[in-house]
């Protein structure tokens, strides 16, 4: 068969949306509390955490030697990024501090932290174990000085960062009360060369942008790269030989797979809740349709026919519903149909053309692209199309991805190159909380699209 033209196949797959790398184990054990009772404590609304960040001290974690005081900074340095780039904590400047770390680490003194404004405390120490590291860390309530949390860690020393990852996640859920995000990872396409010749290859970071690693040389176009519900497996689209299909790419051990030899091209994939399948989009003759494909067998089940394009497909949280974009109307919009393909309905009625939607981890909330009049807008909307909200708005961004506790949203935005040639471009990858607020860009080796968020890797 003729092969489809590349460029022409990536907008396709967004329907005109416009080592070992395995988690790392963790030992847990509770940590008494120095001179202090264990508490449920306060927990503060988000609303008001939007408008008014918690003030939060962090001391850097004690330790016996200069290796271990190294290792708590590096640590508390983290956590306090974390905590920071949610927008709803507020580290108190260290210039501030009256107690030093190492004594607030055996025993705090809160009238020295209500003095400074802080409302919650955390300490801890670091003690490196030749390979292997033991991380002790507590977070106070300052007025009511009581230890909302006291946990230990034992992990390999390398894994310092995912620990506090872990400690960051423990304190955004005892502070708000939802579970955190910040011990994942984002995989995306990383992107070079000149606009008609890009290079694009399957990449994967931390989601703070740290640990940014390749793990595709760039031989074979990749897109849409799409994590499994255990965090091991990757779906995407690769053009491997011209020929475009979807992929399966092992994290632990590098391998990639045709998921199967399925007639057309097939593209935009997307695991199953429980992992069990994948649901993707084959282009055969003029129309593109939704299938279903079996992982065990590798049989393919038809959803959805008829004449038009119906493309990225993404289901509820519960395996219920599935929601997909298609222009089988005239025009390109956003549906909902069951998971055996009945019931199809149009959720999406505002201004614009609607693609790549993609269904929140809580089930409230279905994020999308829309263009208007010549721009680009990240929003969400209720699964019935009521509520609809634009986030952000610009000259190019598409791709919305959840964080798995659906806070907050990952896309990427493409802004001018003023001084390419031939109408260049960068691409950049973004956050933003759900609200609308807190827009940041995270920063990345080479221009950045089609992010993916993954789940927890350890709860």
């Amino acid at each position: 068969m003729t092969q489809p033209n590349p460029l022409f196949s990536r907008r396709l797959a967004l329907l005109g949306g416009a080592g070992l790398l395995a988690a790392p184990s963790l030992a847990r054990a509770q940590a008494p509390a120095p001179g202090g009772t264990a508490a449920g404590g306060q927990v503060i609304d988000i609303t008001r955490a939007r408008t008014d960040p918690i003030p939060i001290a962090l001391p850097d974690f004690a330790g016996s030697s200069p290796a271990a005081q190294q290792l708590g900074q590096n640590i508390t340095r983290v956590i306090a990024n974390n905590l920071r780039n949610s927008g709803l904590f507020r580290p108190v400047e260290r210039a501030a501090y009256i107690q030093t770390a190492d004594a607030a680490a055996a025993a705090p003194r809160f009238q020295d932290w209500r003095v400074i404004g802080a409302q919650a405390l955390v300490t801890g120490r670091a003690e490196p174990q030749g390979d292997r590291a033991r991380i002790e860390f507590r977070l106070w309530e300052v007025n009511s000085e009581q230890q909302l949390q006291g946990t230990a860690y034992t992990a390999a020393a390398n894994n310092w960062r995912q620990i506090a990852h872990v400690i960051s996640d423990v304190i955004y859920e005892r502070m708000l009360g939802e579970k955190g995000y910040f011990d994942t990872r984002i995989v995306y396409i990383a992107e070079s060369g000149p606009r008609d010749r890009r290079t694009r290859r399957l990449a994967i970071m931390d989601q703070d942008g740290e640990n940014n690693r390749f793990l595709t040389d760039g031989t074979f176009q990749a897109l849409t790269p799409r994590f499994h519900p255990n965090a091991r497996q990757i779906a995407f689209m690769s053009y491997y030989n011209n020929q475009p299909r979807v992929y399966l790419f092992d994290l632990n051990s590098g391998r990639q797979e045709v998921l199967g030899n399925f007639q057309g091209m097939t593209l935009s994939p997307r695991f199953s809740p429980d992992g069990r399948s994948v649901v993707l989009s084959s282009a055969r003759g003029g129309d593109a349709n939704i299938y279903v494909v079996d992982l065990a067998s590798r049989r393919e089940r038809q959803l959805t026919s008829g004449g038009g394009l119906d493309v990225s497909p993404c289901y509820s949280p519960d395996g219920s519903q599935i929601v997909f974009n298609s222009d089988r109307g005239g025009d390109q919009q956003i549906y909902v149909m069951d998971a055996n393909g009945g019931g199809a309905r149009r959720i999406s009625f505002g201004n614009g053309r609607y693609a790549t939607p993609v269904w929140s981890p809580r089930g409230d909330l279905i994020a999308f692209t829309r263009m208007s009049g010549g721009r680009f807008a990240i929003g969400v909307m209720r699964p019935d199309g009521s509520g609809e909200r634009i986030l952000s708005e610009g000259w190019g961004m598409e791709g919305p991805t959840f964080a798995p506790n659906g806070r907050v949203l990952a896309f990427y935005r493409e802004t001018p190159a003023r001084d390419a040639r031939g109408g260049g471009y960068s691409a950049r990858l973004a956050m933003i909380d759900i609200a609308g607020f807190n827009e940041r860009q995270i920063l990345t080796p080479t221009d950045a699209t089609d992010p993916n968020w993954s789940p927890l890797l350890s709860s």
